[in-house]
């Protein structure tokens, strides 16, 4: 992050600004570097543009469609649960070819979009009491404050130790490298970012995009859970659960689908879409799903769904699937010969995202489906693998595991008494498995719970060709740092171990 690094944050955070606001008189102002002092911070309507800012490194590309970054169900090709056929967001390079420091995709692009969030962030809260004051700056700063945590999460899940910033980047001294912070540092930074925001978030319903208490509190969850302190993720989401902001969606579908999803009263944060001005980038999901087969389920996942679970024929399409089931393309209908193009035998196209409207998408079709990064489910599940693993399998566990399987449409009956805490475990395991399927949270969920190398490594997600094998190394825990920040940071950032 030297002093190149000033002008891709400095450019970066004109843009997300230029992008919200349309206004052609903007692109004849002065420098980027002087962006803070003689064009913003004047008045209040420069403080909600660059809120809204913020939020747009939600859309982070790192360049068009195929990595975008809150492209969630690409997540899943890290995992057991997905294969891509052109390698959208990098898992499949990454589990036959293993990860190095040069690896594009996503372990370039997270790396470089959320710092670049960040530094957006800290110039937001650096700032923002120029213009605003009283309840509306407390609420401003506290979105900050979750946005911030949120960014840096990703960094900690996926490279441990980083470097944590908080200064405004216009004060910056880019000539001096950047060095790791501790761990426990940068987590610690996290709880008390997340801390911040549950303080100054209204405690409301999600519904607008912008993050409120519940988000925050939840995404706590998520923290405490990876930090394994289970008392406290299960006390945090015990008060998410109680204050009855949230509920299970009744129609589990329509929790990934315009316009139902805008009624969905699960949904705790997402990444938000509206025709015709915010889009997906290229194409519709469909194409992307069925066309391009970017995500396609593996049988071992498949074999995972109890039978008669219908979140099985909720998330994937199977042969002699029509219309009357959701199948978006007429003429031959053989899972083999699924979409157009050469269909890759034993894989499964997804359904779950898909708009049901949707006839033969192809180039050109649109859809603006919002990506869902937590609802009320996975905050229950959570819930239950803390209280589970803090005091064992309690009545407690049992009620917010039955009540996910037990939601209209779903049905499925409640889990069996007299589990142990290790047979419990399982069950609450293989409960996100099939109830988070194409939705980026199986590799963090194996990650968190050390068994990656165990399933990963040696996996064969096409049992029709044996002889493919996955690769995973333990060292995957942390991703190599991309190694031009290494180059511009040297010799004070150092690479992860093993790389």
């Amino acid at each position: 992050m030297k002093f190149s690094l000033k002008y891709i944050i400095l450019y970066s955070l004109t843009s997300s600004i230029l992008f919200v606001s349309c206004k052609k008189d903007l692109l004849d102002v002065s420098p980027p570097d002087q962006l803070s002092t003689s064009v913003f911070w004047k008045t209040e309507a420069d403080a909600d543009l660059a809120l809204t800012g913020l939020y747009n490194y939600l859309y982070a590309s790192g360049g068009g469609y195929a990595t975008s970054q809150y492209t969630v169900m690409a997540w899943d090709n890290f995992s057991d649960d997905s294969y891509g056929q052109y390698d959208y967001g990098g898992g499949t390079s990454a589990l036959t070819s293993g990860l190095t420091p040069l690896s594009g995709g996503f372990v370039n692009s997270y790396y470089t979009n959320n710092y670049r969030a960040i530094a957006a962030i800290n110039s937001f809260l650096a700032n923002v009491d120029k213009v605003l004051t009283g309840d509306k700056l407390s609420v401003y700063k506290g979105e900050a404050y979750f946005l911030r945590a949120f960014n840096y999460f990703w960094l900690a899940q996926l490279y441990g130790n980083v470097p944590v910033v908080k200064a405004d980047p216009f004060t910056l001294d880019y000539k001096k490298g950047l060095a790791k912070s501790e761990r426990a540092e940068v987590l610690q930074f996290i709880e008390s970012d997340l801390d911040s925001a549950i303080a100054a978030l209204p405690n409301i319903t999600y519904s607008s995009g912008h993050a409120v208490k519940g988000t925050a509190q939840g995404y706590k969850v998520r923290v405490l859970l990876f930090e394994k302190k289970y008392s406290e993720a299960a006390a945090l989401a015990k008060q998410v659960i109680d204050d009855n902001n949230y509920s299970l969606n009744p129609n589990y579908a329509s929790n990934f689908y315009k316009p139902d999803q805008n009624s969905s009263k699960e949904i705790m944060f997402s990444v938000k879409y509206q025709l015709p001005n915010i889009q997906h980038q290229d194409v519709a999901l469909a194409v992307h799903l069925q066309r391009w087969k970017g995500e396609l389920g593996t049988q071992d996942l498949i074999n995972e769904y109890e039978a008669g679970d219908p979140r099985k024929t909720m998330t994937f399409f199977f042969a002699g699937d029509t219309k009357a089931q959701g199948w978006p393309f007429t003429g031959d209908l053989s899972v083999a010969m699924i979409g157009k193009d050469s269909w890759l035998n034993g894989y499964y196209t997804v359904k779950k995202w898909l708009t049901p409207s949707l006839t033969n998408p192809d180039y050109g079709a649109l859809d603006d489906n919002d990506f869902v990064l937590l609802r009320l489910a996975d905050v229950k599940l959570m819930y239950a693998e803390a209280q589970n693993e803090a005091g064992g399998a309690d009545a407690t566990v049992y009620q917010q595991v039955n009540e996910v399987r037990a939601r209209p449409g779903v049905n499925m009956p409640s889990l069996p008494s007299g589990l142990s805490k290790e047979q419990m475990r399982d069950r609450i395991r293989h409960e996100r498995r099939v109830e988070f399927a194409m939705e980026g949270l199986r590799y963090f969920d194996l990650r968190r719970w050390g068994i990656a190398t165990q399933k990963l490594n040696g996996f064969v997600p096409n049992p029709l060709v044996p002889t493919i094998k996955t690769k995973y190394e333990d060292k995957y825990e942390f991703w190599p740092i991309p190694q031009t920040e290494i180059d511009r940071n040297a010799p004070v950032l150092v690479q992860n171990p093993g790389y």
